[in-house]
């Protein structure tokens, strides 16, 4: 039977901050529940709010990590590790943008960043174990998104050599998240090599179907893609083990459509929304994933071009608690249905006793 989606919660990404309430783990707890989340999904690399060393290699201070969010009544979903996860591959055009990601020590030498980032994705395995947690959510990277559009031709093999390295990377990461039990979910996205279900197929296969290669659902960017977002459930959900809630619109004119002319988010044709003021059917999303059994959480992931981050938060929890299906377990006809008996049902067939 299917069964219920948890929520409220919010990746706090977007909302921490040298000022309180969002400067410290208490804090910033205390204000989601203020709100009505039930739950965090706590951004990793930011120090202010957590030690993913710490973490992973102390259980005691993941205890006290719990504890501090119990306490405000709010239960970690994932930990978030998009930024320590693109810089597992990255290409060199885009080494000088994605060094912020990284400490400085490690600024203008692209292999002292990549081992940092892949240690870092090793401490996320034990720290999600340590922290009770299944599920870690990030991003897997690029090495082939410059070439994106076929101009000029692209070389025969660029493009699998590219994914045979991508693989080759993460294999022995995602083998140490197996260890310990714990799924990794790509939220499939735009400037990673693996941006929509084709990409994630060519990644899986030459990981050999490996079972941690999951999926962190996130329709925004498939709305700005003009991919059905519906359908990508159907085909996916048995890889699907993480759910970020953001919108989307998607209004091309005669002057631009999906790359949306350089411009800047608010004039792009393809723009990130609050959830509701966007063109999501979060209420056909929901049901979908109530229908296939997903049972994690739906954690607001805010971006809006228009809408303050405080508004978008406040108006997150409940939109989220709106859409949780409450599923039955039971069917609406069960009324009319009896005990099965076996000559009525030949009978009704036409066959012999």
């Amino acid at each position: 039977m299917p069964t219920n989606i948890k929520g409220p919660a919010i990746l706090l990404a977007q909302f921490a901050a040298d000022a309180a309430p969002f400067n410290s783990l208490p804090n910033i707890t205390k204000w989601a529940a203020s709100l009505g989340y039930k739950g965090i999904q706590i951004p990793s690399p930011d120090t202010r709010l957590f030690d993913l060393k710490k973490a992973a290699e102390s259980k005691a201070y993941c205890d006290e990590v719990k504890g501090i969010c119990a306490d405000s009544g709010i239960e970690i979903t994932e930990l978030a590790t998009h930024l320590q996860g693109q810089l597992v591959a990255v290409h060199p055009a885009y080494d000088a943008q994605f060094d912020a990601f990284a400490p400085a020590e490690v600024h203008g030498n692209p292999k002292a960043r990549q081992e940092w980032a892949v240690q870092q994705m090793l401490h996320a395995a034990r720290a999600s174990r340590n922290l009770g947690l299944d599920v870690c959510v990030s991003f897997p990277g690029s090495l082939a998104f410059p070439y994106l559009y076929p101009w000029p031709q692209r070389p025969a093999g660029l493009i699998e050599e590219a994914f045979d390295e991508l693989a080759r990377r993460w294999k022995p990461i995602l083998d140490a998240f197996d260890e310990v039990g714990v799924d990794v979910g790509w939220e499939i996205h735009p400037g990673e090599d693996v941006f929509d279900g084709v990409t994630f197929e060519m990644f899986l296969g030459r990981l050999d179907g490996h079972k941690r290669c999951c999926i962190n659902y996130d329709p925004s960017h498939f709305v700005l893609q003009q991919l059905d977002y519906l359908s990508f459930i159907d085909i996916y959900h048995e890889r699907i083990v993480a759910f970020h809630v953001k919108d989307a619109e998607f209004n091309p004119d005669g002057r631009q459509g999906v790359y949306s002319g350089y411009q800047p988010w608010i004039s792009r044709a393809g723009r990130f929304r609050s959830p509701g003021d966007g063109q999501v059917d979060f209420g056909a999303i929901f049901s979908k994933l109530a229908q296939y059994n997903y049972d994690s959480w739906a954690v607001l992931e805010w971006e809006c071009c228009i809408k303050s981050p405080e508004q978008g938060a406040a108006e997150g929890a409940p939109f989220i608690a709106s859409h949780i299906i409450e599923v039955t377990e039971k069917a609406f006809d069960d009324f009319a249905g009896g005990e099965t008996d076996k000559a009525q049902v030949k009978a009704m067939l036409g066959l012999e006793q």
